[in-house]
């Protein structure tokens, strides 16, 4: 088989449009389409089916899609290895899907990492959005998405942080001195972050001892989250230990340790299974988890100097 009707059939799978595919092969639409008619005849099957705005997966198309990825990303890399690929040069944008935390606290050593090797390099951060990931990064969306939360296992990935919980709230809190235990942790006023991705492991904690929590104020940000536990002195939050620990040294606040066994959270780095650039993908891929592991995080730039209030 002609090895650019696999390249159409790939970026058809991933893009799910003949003119984004055409885009990404830049090449025009009706070539698209005369290639996949080859495709059809080739392996008698329609492969695609036409869904309101999309080209649709046939279940054949679906079984022989891993092989046709996996193959080009041999090739690739294999002719990558001849003529290098060379990030000094590079110029490609690539796109990251970060949670509010993660643009905090890693953006600043990912762009510096990146800067080094490859200063003509384009970074863009994605908001992060744990539903559609899984899609993002199997269309080739963004680049790389970090997260603790399971994507799938359909996706390379990596272990490059482990992070613990604890209790964060204000210095004037009755249990900022008090013990903290499982009955008086579930009798308090909780504050619940929307975007926090370690919630669900939290709530497993929870339930393994019949327990669970309202919370009384639900937010948005994290960055909120200093501020009002500092002027709310009734409020407690469970968050990432460390980054409560740096709010601590610039807020009037406190961290305690949980008082019930929580694992700890597992960051990982994810990297999309398109098959395009894969060689400055791998190359982005190990900086950007290098850049994370050796970095303690920005967090305490939500930092502030408030009098609380009651």
């Amino acid at each position: 088989m002609d090895l650019n009707l696999v390249r159409v059939f790939a970026a058809i799978h991933e893009t799910r449009s003949l003119t984004a595919a055409a885009a990404r092969l830049y090449v025009t639409q009706p070539a698209v389409s005369q290639a996949l008619g080859r495709l059809r005849a080739e392996l008698d099957d329609r492969l695609f089916e036409r869904a309101g705005r999309e080209m649709v997966p046939t279940p054949l198309a679906e079984t022989v899609y891993p092989g046709f990825r996996d193959a080009l990303a041999a090739i690739d890399r294999t002719i990558d290895a001849v003529h290098g690929f060379d990030p000094a040069h590079s110029q490609r944008l690539f796109r990251i899907a970060l949670s509010e935390l993660g643009e905090i606290g890693w953006m600043p050593a990912i762009v510096a990492a990146v800067a080094v090797r490859a200063p003509r390099m384009r970074i863009e951060v994605v908001p992060m959005d744990v539903r559609a990931l899984a899609e993002w990064l199997g269309r080739g969306t963004v680049d790389l998405a970090v997260t603790p939360s399971p994507v799938g296992a359909d996706f390379a990935q990596e272990v490059i942080k482990s992070q613990r919980y604890g209790v964060a709230m204000s210095g004037r809190h009755p249990l900022a001195e008090a013990p903290l235990t499982l009955e008086s942790y579930l009798a308090a006023d909780h504050v619940a972050v929307a975007g926090d991705s370690g919630a669900a492991q939290l709530e497993r904690a929870l339930t393994r001892h019949s327990a669970r929590i309202e919370p009384r104020v639900s937010i948005n940000h994290f960055a909120a989250l200093p501020p009002l536990l500092a002027q709310r002195h009734g409020l407690i939050a469970t968050v990432p230990d460390t980054i409560a620990a740096g709010w601590a040294e610039s807020w009037p606040l406190v961290v305690r340790e949980l008082p019930f066994e929580m694992p700890p959270v597992d960051v990982r780095l994810y990297r999309r299974s398109t098959t395009q650039h894969a060689a400055a993908l791998d190359w982005l891929f190990h900086t950007v988890a290098g850049a994370i592991r050796g970095s303690s995080g920005q967090f305490g730039v939500i930092h502030g100097e408030v009098h609380a209030t009651a």
